[in-house]
């Protein structure tokens, strides 16, 4: 599979830490996970045991051995939505996906933005799902890191569906770290300039088209509250974003645009298995005191909550942990 420009670097970034992993005496050792049970208190019952499994980065979600849940059959809609238009980024799978189909069952229009052609497959398969849902989609590939791009995927979105109402900034780069040192100046330019550049990109370039009323949503972590030991770049990444969501919804606040974030725990998706190695993965959540990673399906509620006039408008500048624990 050829590097296109925009996954070049990713990849040589998983290289190298896959080298190291594989190069190190033994994985660093990680709590035994809490005794008892995985909880389960939806309106189904999700999965526990995950497969031990590593992707090349930007991970397919078609590749996962388990598909992520994320068409939320128990979840009615009522028209929150309805006659909006929203933009996703890293709409093509996970998080995203299951955002772009709950708000198209809301009665909202969609346009997902996702990396590269390695993608391609995975965007399909979210239209697919959208258009199901009786709503347009619109497909925009490129890069959050490119200015010129965002803008243009803006002006996309909204030639193509007449409007934009919600923004959200869910694209995002993750590889874990050891050590402090292996953290070297490209390492850490590709996660803040995707993750807190690529919200502020596509944030500008969106503003023009919101009007009073609108929101924008971004995706934060737990990892952004607590901080993690192995993923330091991302977490501060995060915290960024927490920042970022706070200082914009003071700005904006005037203009009548909502900006609040979202901050998972851990949540079945491809950024996990595109990152860490296999052993790791077959045991990804079980720290939480739900003992088990969130699946896309018990997250997008969330984004469909503070995007919605009729539920959130009097809501700005929180970022709402759904974690799978408590505090």
């Amino acid at each position: 599979m050829a590097d296109d420009d925009s996954t070049k670097i990713p990849r040589e970034i998983q290289r190298a830490q896959d080298r190291r992993d594989e190069a190190a005496p033994s994985p660093p050792p990680s709590p035994a996970p809490p005794a008892g049970e995985a909880v389960q208190a939806g309106d189904r019952e999700q999965p526990v045991e995950l497969p031990a499994q590593h992707l090349v980065k930007p991970g397919r979600e078609a590749a996962l051995d388990l598909a992520p849940r994320f068409e939320a059959p128990g979840y009615r809609g009522s028209g929150k939505l309805e006659g909006l238009a929203a933009l996703v980024t890293g709409g093509d799978s996970g998080i995203g996906r299951a955002v772009a189909v709950l708000f198209a069952r809301e009665g909202c229009d969609v346009a997902i933005a996702y990396q590269s052609a390695d993608e391609d497959e995975d965007a399909r398969e979210t239209a697919r799902h959208v258009e199901a849902e009786g709503r347009r989609c619109v497909l925009l590939r490129g890069d959050v890191k490119d200015s010129r791009w965002c803008e243009q995927a803006v002006a996309h979105t909204v030639e193509q569906l007449g409007r934009l109402d919600v923004l959200v900034n869910n694209a995002a780069f993750q590889a874990h770290a050891n050590a402090l040192e292996d953290l070297d100046d490209r390492r850490v330019h590709e996660t803040l300039d995707t993750n807190v550049g690529g919200c502020i990109r596509m944030t500008r370039a969106a503003l023009p088209h919101l009007k009073r009323g609108a929101s924008v949503i971004n995706t934060g972590s737990v990892t952004g509250l607590r901080g993690s030991a192995h993923l330091v770049d991302y977490a501060a990444s995060k915290g960024a974003i927490h920042a970022l969501t706070q200082s914009l919804a003071s700005q904006l606040l005037a203009r009548g645009i909502r900006v609040n974030a979202v901050a998972p725990g851990p949540v079945w998706t491809p950024l996990n298995p595109a990152d860490s190695p296999a052993e790791a993965v077959a045991v990804f959540g079980r720290q939480t005191d739900m003992k088990r990673a969130a699946q896309p399906e018990e997250l997008s509620p969330a984004f469909v909550f503070l995007a919605s006039p009729v539920c959130a408008g009097y809501i700005t500048g929180i970022v709402l942990p759904v974690t799978g624990s408590v505090g």
